[in-house]
């Protein structure tokens, strides 16, 4: 029986996520993320993909605790930059990391360029990695532009510059609910947690 998942972030945001998502499928399993292990390992997060990254933190995380793990990975690519940013999303503008210059070195990249050469995808992988080494991936992607300015403060990294032409806004201009619904991070959870279903159903 699956009591405890770890969840390979220090992000509270994401966990809470995960957990109502959990909770909201009726599966009762305690989230515990790195806030709460001691002497977490190093993870050098030096895979060529976000499906390699998420396998990398999964890995190493399973192995240090014991428990069930998952680990994702996630970041932007811009079809006018082959890809860019892609897995160098946080850090796009160098280090430290920092959004607000990741947002600027973007908008200077695409200065010009039309709306219709500005397609851009958020992508997610997740690797759900059990003690024993078996394991699984997940992924969610989520299409859309990217704007000529900046809008909304409902969200991090480039979510005010992917703007979503179906809703006519941007991606930090929905609500916390609209965004879990539609994000790429959502779409990867969601498919881990039917993962997490079928196996609770085996045990």
């Amino acid at each position: 029986m699956i009591e405890k998942i770890v969840l390979a972030t220090q992000n509270k945001g994401k966990v809470k996520e995960f957990t109502e998502m959990l909770e909201a499928n009726d599966l009762n399993v305690q989230v515990i993320s790195l806030l709460e292990i001691e002497d977490v390992p190093e993870i050098v997060e030096d895979g060529s993909s976000f499906k390699e990254n998420a396998y990398i933190k999964a890995h190493k995380i399973c192995l240090h605790t014991g428990l069930l793990t998952l680990a994702d990975d996630s970041g932007l690519e811009v079809d006018y930059l082959n890809g860019a940013p892609g897995i160098h999303s946080a850090r796009f503008a160098g280090e430290p990391k920092n959004d607000q210059k990741n947002n600027e070195k973007l908008l200077r990249l695409l200065e010009g360029v039309p709306s219709d050469g500005r397609t851009a995808r958020f992508k997610c992988a997740i690797c759900v990695m059990f003690p024993g080494g078996d394991f699984y991936e997940t992924e969610g992607v989520c299409e859309g532009v990217i704007a000529s300015s900046p809008k909304g403060s409902n969200g991090f990294g480039f979510d005010p510059l992917f703007y979503l032409p179906q809703y006519g806004l941007t991606m930090a201009q929905l609500s916390s609910e609209e965004k879990n619904k539609i994000s790429h991070r959502a779409k990867a959870f969601a498919k881990a947690i039917e993962i997490l279903q079928k196996l609770v159903k085996k045990t």
